[in-house]
């Protein structure tokens, strides 16, 4: 399952959103630096709509939707590429991960201490993007003293990851993270296999007080992330209220939607970072229906059908032969398979269709 890491300084809401990420109150969340050490793992369902729809259409009373998993990586300080703070600690965490939800306060409370003594969001995400920029400077420095060696020998490989190394280090220097580095497809891959931390794609999280959440657009702190964001290498931003979601972790359902109503909100924005999350990581969701169980299914986009039959076993893979198909628009506004298939929506695809986003399917294979 791929990973979703949530970092940011010290006494932002980390621990806070993790905890109602995960509906649990596993992360210890207190005002001081450093109260996560050793992160913490959540798996999370990823909200989805189509699910309850499909549900009625198959009459069934199970439904498995997707999942992600998110980790909770303790805070991190100016200085952290030299070993401050828990610094060591916090990039270690992080080269873990797949993708990274970086929380930025976006409000006032004397009450709640910011290490750095006053709330700037932009400071807080410039200084983590610099100790993640020099950790990866001193990473590829030390990979291209490897590669060289290498490239000497006409090692083809190691050439292009010295041409791209020779790319970056002004790149770093300049203070600019390796997501913002121009590449083709096969520098792509080739600075995959660098792992530096700054390539990971990120998306925001401000993080704001239960007062601002119903009209987030008047905040100026909010503005000024989600102009960063779109300007720094086009992230997501989401705005979202960890605190007034950790007070809905014991509410049913019912009374959440009614206490968020009385705020004037429909969400307090952990629907959407979940479902951002996901979309960060490439991942999309085809679906099998039956009257056994509506299952969610997650594969990486522009998977192929063999390719995504796998993700439910290897056997389906191997033995695929053809994939019954249906769009959940179609079959929702139809309203059954029966319909569908006597319109022509319900169709079979061979072992070169690319699975689509809300394909309903079944899969012939051979044992």
């Amino acid at each position: 399952m791929l990973k979703v890491g949530i970092v940011g300084l010290p006494n932002v809401g980390k621990s806070t959103l993790f905890n109602a990420l995960t509906r649990t109150r596993k992360a210890e969340s207190a005002n001081y630096p450093f109260c996560t050490i050793d992160p913490n793992v959540g798996v999370v369902n990823v909200p989805d709509e189509r699910l309850e729809v499909l549900r009625e259409i198959a009459k069934t009373q199970v439904v498995i939707p997707a999942a992600i998993e998110f980790v909770d990586i303790a805070g991190l300080v100016a200085g952290a590429s030299k070993g401050e703070g828990l610094g060591n600690k916090f990039l270690a965490n992080i080269r873990e991960v797949d993708a990274i939800v970086q929380v930025v306060r976006c409000f006032e409370n004397n009450d709640i201490i910011h290490n750095m003594g006053s709330v700037d969001p932009i400071r807080d995400i410039e200084i983590i993007n610099t100790e993640l920029v020099l950790a990866d400077l001193e990473s590829v420095e030390r990979q291209r003293e490897k590669a060289v060696k290498k490239a000497r020998g006409a090692d083809k490989d190691a050439q292009a990851v010295c041409e791209l190394i020779d790319r970056l280090i002004p790149h770093f220097n300049e203070g600019k993270s390796a997501n913002t580095l121009e590449v083709s497809d096969e520098e792509a891959a080739v600075m995959k296999n660098l792992h530096l931390l700054s390539s990971k794609s990120v998306i925001y999280a401000a993080n704001v007080m239960e007062d601002d959440l119903a009209d987030a657009d008047r905040n100026e702190l909010v503005s000024k992330v989600r102009a960063f964001a779109k300007d720094s290498h086009d992230a997501g931003c989401v705005v979202i209220s960890a605190q007034i979601e950790s007070e809905l972790i014991d509410l049913s359902p019912e009374e959440a939607a009614e206490f968020l109503s009385d705020l004037g909100v429909s969400d307090s924005g952990i629907s959407l970072l979940i479902k951002g999350a996901y979309a960060l990581l490439g991942l999309e969701t085809y679906f099998t229906a039956g009257e056994k169980e509506v299952r969610a299914w997650t594969f990486k986009t522009g998977m192929l059908a063999p390719q995504a039959a796998g993700v439910i076993h290897t056997d389906f893979e191997a033995g695929f032969i053809k994939a019954e198909v249906v769009s959940y628009e179609d079959l929702a506004a139809l309203g059954s398979v029966a319909s569908a298939r006597e319109i022509g929506k319900y169709r079979l695809e061979g072992k070169e269709y690319p699975f689509k986003d809300g394909d309903v399917a079944l899969f012939r294979f051979n044992n």
